[in-house]
């Protein structure tokens, strides 16, 4: 029998992002459905340790499945009745993205098509795209969503280009309500192990060097976890088809800025092992984030030093496990 009620669908749900958005749906007494492959492409303790919290909840259904899978999809979708999708289910990483190009596309692409076309099939008429800041690459700052992103630098940049293609397609074709949400490096408590901040939180505690690509000065729009799922659950507006960067709105910071920040909050000094800055990388990133002001009215409300004041204490009060998640 087909679930009446209406609910949502999230994909990637023990990942970093699509966790603390679930989370934050079930608090506001959402119905939500969430699935997950559980890769290893990361450390899978985090990604149990996220899931867990969320299995606290009574109206949260776990299904392990992989959105490349769509027969696995369609029995998903079969058996529920959705009002959204949000797919934040994704393969992240854009050094890694280089060394296996062909899962970004799988996933990234063609998973999110086998989404889309669900929508289609099943009638659901809103969904939400996570896709990143990577696609700015080469352009002037602040980046804003009326920027041509046709030099992707990287098969994750690429691969992401290809599913906003995808969506608009769909939204032209058939109608669908979408919101692309271009994130700016997320970071915050329970977050991906292969990310600089919770990386650099484990290794100066441990006395571990640091390994830092080019020489620190690199910048980013850093933006709270927090504040990133309170703008992935806004963009479930409807929208027609809209792109709205979602960052932190504020001039770039330096990695050598949020080392200090680290050191301080730790209370231990960072050893630091340089290395040549990556050619894939993006020297600095920064938000335009008025239309999502506008049309979302939303704003990140988390400053850089709360935010890795917030991290550093999750990563004490968990570092028991967390000591032997490997990076």
């Amino acid at each position: 029998m087909k679930n009446l009620k209406k609910q949502i669908l999230v994909t990637g749900v023990a990942g970093f992002i699509a966790n603390k958005t679930a989370e934050f749906l079930l608090k506001s007494k959402k119905e939500i459905i969430g699935i997950d492959n559980i890769n290893d492409y990361y450390d899978v303790r985090i990604k149990n340790y996220r899931l867990k919290q969320l299995k606290k909840y009574k109206n949260f259904k776990f299904y392990k499945a992989d959105i490349e899978d769509k027969k696995a999809m369609e029995k998903i979708f079969a058996k529920h009745s959705f009002s959204s999708v949000i797919n934040l289910a994704a393969r992240a990483g854009v050094r890694y993205s280089m060394e296996n190009p062909f899962v970004y596309v799988t996933t990234n692409t063609l998973g999110t098509l086998n989404l889309l076309d669900l929508c289609r099939q099943y009638k659901i008429n809103k969904f939400v795209l996570a896709s990143t800041s990577s696609l700015y690459a080469g352009q002037k700052m602040p980046f804003t969503e009326t920027l041509a992103v046709n030099t992707p630098i990287s098969p994750y940049a690429a691969s992401k280009k290809g599913a906003e293609a995808m969506c608009y397609s769909y939204h032209h074709l058939y109608g669908i309500d979408i919101s692309i949400v271009r994130y700016f490096t997320v970071y915050g408590p329970a977050g991906r192990p292969d990310m600089s901040i919770i990386r650099f939180i484990k290794w100066i505690d441990e006395g571990t060097p640091i390994e830092l690509f080019g020489d620190g000065s690199q910048s980013r729009d850093f933006t709270y976890v927090d504040d990133i799922a309170n703008g992935t659950i806004k963009a479930l507006k409807k929208v027609g088809f809209e792109v709205m960067n979602l960052g932190g709105g504020n001039n770039p910071i330096s990695l050598n800025t949020v080392i200090n920040m680290i050191e301080k909050y730790l209370g231990k000094k960072a050893k630091i092992n340089k290395k040549p800055f990556h050619k894939a990388d993006i020297v600095s990133t920064w938000a335009d984030i008025s239309k999502a002001k506008k049309i979302l009215n939303w704003k990140p409300t988390i400053s850089l030093e709360k935010g890795i004041k917030n991290t550093v204490d999750w990563y004490l009060e968990n570092k028991s496990w967390f000591k032997n998640v490997k990076l």
